[in-house]
């Protein structure tokens, strides 16, 4: 190629380059100006907005944004201040906390010890039935000594009550008392990084960013909660760019978003426990045996292994390795499925009454089909009973006498303190309980009543071999708590599965 060829090329290319350079940068979307408007698809619909009246992770992961907490968790999983700024144990029954004096309502009010004290009572009374009433049960009084002044008094030395405090969010007494419970819950109003804007039933809950907060302000403008039942369709939002946060993937779909061109999987080894719960005040699994039988007739690893590919971890106990009380004493049923024939054929007959196994769309429906699969493998009659999720809780809370025979359950008190799980579950007095033991009621009494940490351990390692030779439920493993998320979202999910919308934020967005 002659010379004057090459010199020709090069000046076009000069020419193009100074050209490129003075044309606007388009930056790559990760660079470009922060998204005003985040998507999450949420696996069901909130069953309410009012953090006192329900406990699901619908709910909870669009009221948790709306409503500041009297304490939290930071994400490292230790309690830290919110709208308590610190606190100090008076005596053995009585805790003083101290309130930030910069905060306001989503109105413009104040928030003061007398919501503080009104949040409380609100929680512990009877009468209006929280489902989170047992976890702040040991709450006797709350009383304001100033306007930022609140003692909490509990009825015996209460260690968990910071543990169980990340969850009191603390409500605006003066538009409770106005509006009423029902009106609250369809128009929350709180002091939380972002606002309630529109709730349309069945399909979404839209939130705008609360640009008075006290605290770290949300990156979003406007967030929108999508109720999307189908993981599939999650899945396609997310690779669509229609959603940028998507929650409740299976392994098989997490495995997939590792290829994927604008999508990540994020997983977080839980608190959350998954496992069986019988009725054990109804036949057939008022028998020991057949609830043994049924313990030595799944194969918990294969689960994890085979349907999980990995993404959790096996359990011998009903409390995960992250929280207080698990204990590495417990020793676990071996998957044994001869063991288990043996056992249903001394019951004989009734072993055949058949067994309905309630679940619902939230729950990863490989694994309830592999459970009915290994147990109708070992003579048991078992047929899946599928009802929404809204049903399904209110099913399992209903009267001792028509709760579910076999449950599927997950369970997380994002307390991170074998209580938070043993008692609701365990205790013959809660309504989550199918199961009377007194010995485990005075234990969990004991646990829940000592601030003496070893004495706390014991009960909770006695209740654990009870549980274990007894079977009132059957752990089966630790959750991987698994989300898809766009590239370029930056967010460290927590054991607790706290979704936290301030302590996000884009790429590059800082």
């Amino acid at each position: 190629m002659p010379l004057w060829s090459h010199l020709k090329i090069r000046n076009v290319l000069a020419a193009a380059v100074i050209a490129i350079a003075a044309l606007p940068v388009t930056p790559s979307w990760s660079m470009a100006a922060p998204k005003e408007k985040f998507t999450v698809d949420l696996a069901g619909e909130p069953s309410s907005l009012d953090p006192q009246r329900n406990w699901n992770p619908d709910s909870y992961d669009v009221y948790r944004n709306i409503f500041d907490n009297l304490v939290t968790r930071d994400d490292d999983g230790k309690i830290a201040p919110q709208v308590a700024t610190s606190w100090k144990q008076l005596s053995p029954t009585e805790m003083r906390f101290s309130l930030r004096q910069d905060i306001k309502f989503q109105d413009g009010t104040p928030l003061t010890a007398d919501d503080v004290v009104f949040s409380v009572k609100r929680i512990i009374d009877r009468k209006f039935a929280s489902p989170q009433l047992s976890q702040f049960n040991q709450i006797t009084d709350a009383k304001a000594t100033d306007d930022h002044t609140v003692v909490l008094t509990t009825a015996v030395p209460y260690p968990v009550l910071l543990a169980q405090l990340v969850k009191l969010s603390i409500v605006p007494k003066h538009v409770v008392e106005k509006v009423g419970n029902e009106a609250f819950d369809l128009h929350p109003i709180g002091s939380g990084p972002y606002k309630f804007v529109s709730w349309k039933r069945g399909v979404s809950v839209t939130l705008e960013r609360n640009d008075s907060y006290w605290g770290k302000k949300g990156p979003f403008k406007t967030v929108v909660f999508r109720v999307v039942p189908e993981s599939s369709t999650r899945v396609a939002d997310l690779e669509a760019g229609t959603a940028d946060l998507v929650v409740s993937l299976d392994s098989d779909q997490a495995a997939a978003l590792k290829s994927a061109a604008s999508a990540q999987p994020l997983s977080v080894l839980s608190e959350r426990l998954s496992f069986l719960s019988f009725n054990t005040r109804k036949p057939p699994l008022n028998d020991k045996r057949v609830r043994q039988a049924i313990a030595y007739g799944i194969d918990r690893e294969g689960i994890v292994q085979g349907i999980l590919s990995g993404q959790g971890k096996v359990v011998n106990q009903i409390v995960a390795p992250v929280s207080f009380g698990w204990s590495k004493n417990i020793k676990p049923f071996t998957y044994d499925p001869a063991k288990a024939k043996a056992l249903l054929a001394e019951v004989g007959k009734p072993a055949k009454t058949p067994l309905e196994l309630a679940t619902a769309p939230v729950f990863d429906q490989r694994v309830v089909q592999a459970l009915q699969q290994m147990l109708t493998q070992i003579g048991l009659n078992v047929k899946i009973q599928m009802s929404d999720i809204s049903t399904y809780l209110k099913v399992a809370q209903g009267p001792k006498d028509t709760q579910p025979m076999l449950s599927f359950l997950r369970w997380s008190c994002a307390c991170q303190d074998a209580d938070g799980i043993m008692y609701p579950l365990l205790d013959s007095q809660s309504s989550w309980s199918r199961y009377d033991n007194k010995q485990v009621d005075d234990l969990l009494d004991t646990g829940r009543s000592t601030l003496d940490k070893q004495k706390r351990l014991d009960a909770y390692e006695k209740v654990s071999k009870i549980v274990r030779d007894d079977v009132p439920l059957l752990p089966l493993y630790e959750d991987a708590t698994i989300y898809g998320a766009s590239k370029s979202l930056e967010w460290k999910p927590t054991a607790n599965e706290s979704l936290f919308l301030n302590r996000m934020s884009w790429k590059g967005d800082h």
